[in-house]
């Protein structure tokens, strides 16, 4: 079986150049490493002299935001070109946890019409030295607001809304049942969920795997992401169109108490929009 591991990226090259280390130091090294550099020049030469079989592919950024959705797409057909047959999609910040690679490719190669996620602990700041990639199990505390079966367990018949991007694998038969990402979706939020709202539309089904375990770097966020309201009302106006309902409510309500977003009759609107301050 051909194993690609896509990461798509802008900036955050430190971040990038550990997860290509923490993936060569894993049970079983891709067969392809797909890096989507999205405006930005300079990825290719921070992973020079990596024993990996990687393969860089530059795309443009539109004014509207980061290109998430066109990013995976554009590396999943690279991927597909020169061969794979599992795709594991991998954000940026995360490490692979020893057993990732090996672990989705058992998911793929043995239930191949499932979608496969596992769980993502987010780490604390690294010390001085850096993350210890021998010892990440260590520090393993997964996400709570997902599942997260012990390592050799796998659950099916998950919940499509549970599922996102930051890791997850699927056969390259079940890619192109689906048909990737919408591409109408620009900068942050949504694209997750229109994918699983597609995926399910197909008739296919997602499932978990505690084998799989990836560890989110640590940098700086914002909770509720303020710095993102733009893309959310765009990408959540987007998704309503389509499926007739306003996902990352939570993130909205939120946003609502800031002050920073108002209800409207067809949804969510900027709070400065509709006051016209």
């Amino acid at each position: 079986m051909n194993v690609a591991v896509v990461t798509i990226a802008h900036g955050r090259h430190s971040h990038l150049v550990v997860q290509a280390e923490s993936l060569l130091a894993g049970s079983r090294t891709p067969d392809q490493y797909v890096v989507v550099a999205m405006d930005d020049h300079d990825i290719g030469r921070t992973l020079e002299g990596l024993d990996l079989c990687t393969s860089v592919v530059e795309i443009a950024a539109p004014r509207e935001g980061l290109p998430l959705a066109r990013a995976r797409n554009v590396g999943v057909r690279r991927a597909l070109d020169d061969g794979a047959d599992a795709l594991v999609l991998l954000d940026v910040d995360c490490l692979a946890g020893q057993d990732l690679v090996a672990g989705y490719a058992a998911c793929v190669g043995e239930e191949p019409w499932t979608i496969w996620s596992g769980p993502v602990t987010y780490l604390s700041p690294p010390p001085a030295t850096g993350y210890d990639l021998r010892r990440l199990e260590g520090l393993d505390d997964p996400h709570p607001a997902r599942p997260a079966p012990p390592p050799g367990v796998r659950m099916h018949g998950a919940d499509p809304d549970l599922f996102w991007s930051l890791s997850f694998a699927l056969s390259a038969t079940v890619w192109r049942r689906v048909g990737g990402f919408c591409e109408e979706y620009h900068g942050y939020g949504g694209e997750d969920t229109d994918f699983a709202r597609l995926a399910t539309t197909q008739g296919v089904p997602f499932g978990w795997s505690g084998t799989p375990r990836a560890y989110h770097q640590f940098h700086p966020t914002s909770d509720p992401p303020v710095e993102h309201v733009e893309s959310i009302l765009r990408n959540g106006a987007l998704f309503h169109r389509r499926w007739g309902e306003w996902p990352m409510q939570g993130w909205l309500e939120e946003l609502a108490a800031l002050g920073l977003v108002v209800r409207t009759d067809g949804g969510w609107a900027s709070a400065a929009t509709v006051t016209g301050a």
